[in-house]
């Protein structure tokens, strides 16, 4: 990265604009107040769509089933709130002290040694570049296996081809980026909107599914006390495998970070934004699952569903109507599309941030705004012909897609390892967090959330690795969806 861009290490803060900055971000060319036009609401809005806990978690429920089953569905959840919440305070408190698009790798330059400081955060940046294309690419994927799913649920005759997931994954993924490019700026409201379509495709489903079984429960044991593990791996590691699932209840928990640029008064709503997200997510994913485990009669059902979508199989058996089933499945269908949205402006952002600092083949398209438009459009664009190429390896091989998209959880975590490691080695110093910050934690707590930060992130970059099965095969090395 080019030293004139780049954030250094010997930093003051300033007060400017009701934020606390550093005073060389101005030479990262931060946009400026009168130019941010998403709303708190919407900040807030965009943050949670792109996790849309309770949907992600239902998109990714096989794996659970079949690494620890109910006890990883109901405990799961509460293991990643209190991990992933961990890395949220830890994150809130750097963003409301430098809210920059650039996120983990400015605070990474700024923490960091000064002859170390430009290594750090260009690999923390490279890391969380990819980790947001493989969790854009891994929610593009989910509204055609979705499609196809409906069609073999209709018509168990129909014999779904890879080449049948390429178009549908690259056709959904043209029009959000048309979408993203063209109107999104215009129309972000529509993030308000996910928000609450979302929010109420969950009670409807939640609702629905409890009434329509409500004569045919299953038992309390079966739900709290029910350990399935049919991959081969011992009880613990089969569960620590198995949070995969759980933890896509926050995939892309940075988004409000790389959107402080857009959003008003970003170093107190970034961090609002951060737990909102963590908080509403348990809230909603917590219930949903446990409410879903009642009304299934059989899991193993489940797992084998031939549509190959299991959460349309617990939903037929709650409701005992595929009518009611495919519309559930078709509500999950906006609710990713929605994700992707968000996801792909967010990412989006942290690429043009990156070419902005030097930092990518490309830098003088990529770090630019469309003049007009006022998106970065090359970045965009980037982002998608990347997710492109990867959606093309789905025609060779399945395991190989899914390996890509799983190093999306891994390389995320890694990303919020970088600041919290250097903050401790900084000592969590009132120079790096000023007492006047709009959030700050007590010193102790702050201490607490650093270290399950860090400790986190190198139990995903093991566990998270491990096949999902043993023993280990080509096909199922890495599998994670």
């Amino acid at each position: 990265m080019d030293s004139s861009d780049t954030i250094k290490n010997d930093k003051e803060t300033t007060q400017s604009e009701g934020q606390i900055r550093p005073l060389c971000v101005k030479n990262l060319h931060i946009q400026p107040q009168n130019t941010r036009r998403m709303t708190y609401l919407e900040t807030i809005s965009a943050s949670w769509v792109i996790c849309d806990s309770w949907a992600g978690m239902a998109a990714t429920v096989s794996l659970a089933i079949a690494q620890g089953g109910p006890v990883t569905l109901v405990y799961g959840p509460i293991t990643t709130l209190v991990l992933v919440g961990g890395c949220a305070l830890t994150l809130a408190e750097l963003a409301s002290v430098y809210p920059t698009a650039g996120g983990q790798y400015h605070w990474t330059s700024i923490l960091a040694p000064k002859g170390m400081s430009r290594g750090l955060s260009y690999c923390c940046g490279v890391a969380n570049v990819f980790a947001w294309i493989a969790i854009c690419t891994g929610i593009a994927i989910i509204p055609s296996q979705l499609v196809v799913g409906i069609a073999i649920f209709w018509c168990p005759s129909y014999s779904p081809q890879p080449w049948h997931y390429f178009l549908i994954y690259q056709a959904v993924n043209g029009l959000v980026l048309l979408y993203n490019i063209t109107l999104l700026k215009r129309s972000l409201w529509i993030h308000d909107v996910s928000f609450f379509i979302t929010l109420a495709s969950f009670l409807v489903i939640t609702i629905t599914c409890v009434a329509r079984s409500s004569s045919n429960y299953g038992s309390s044991r079966d739900v709290w006390d029910n350990f399935l593990n049919s991959s081969g791996w011992s009880s613990g590691v089969a569960f620590l495998t198995g949070l995969v699932s759980p933890n896509y209840m926050y995939a892309g928990i940075d988004g409000a970070l790389h959107l402080a640029e857009e959003c008003e008064n970003a170093a107190a709503v970034v961090p609002r934004a951060l737990l909102s997200t963590i908080t509403i997510g348990f809230i909603t994913t917590w219930p949903f699952m446990i409410a879903m485990l009642y009304c299934t009669d059989d899991l193993n059902a489940v797992v084998s569903s031939a549509t190959g979508v299991p959460i349309y199989e617990m939903w037929h058996q709650a409701t005992h109507s595929p009518i009611a089933a495919t519309i559930f499945i078709i509500l999950l269908f906006f609710a990713a599309t929605f994700a992707l949205t968000g996801a792909q402006q967010t990412g989006s952002r942290l690429t043009w941030s990156f070419a902005r600092d030097h930092a990518i083949v490309g830098s003088k398209w990529l770090g630019k705004m469309h003049p007009t438009l006022d998106v970065p459009v090359w970045a965009l664009i980037f982002n998608y012909a990347i997710m492109f190429i990867i959606g093309c390896v789905y025609l060779g091989s399945s395991s190989a897609f899914n390996a890509f998209i799983g190093t999306g959880l891994v390389l995320q975590h890694i990303s919020y390892a970088f600041p919290a490691i250097l903050l401790m080695y900084r000592g969590r110093s009132r120079k790096w967090l000023p007492e006047s910050a709009s959030f700050r934690l007590p010193g102790w707590l702050g201490w607490v959330v650093n270290i399950v930060t860090v400790c986190f992130a190198v139990l995903v970059l093991v566990f998270y690795d491990f096949p999902t099965v043993i023993p280990v095969t080509g096909s199922n090395m890495s599998e994670f969806l």
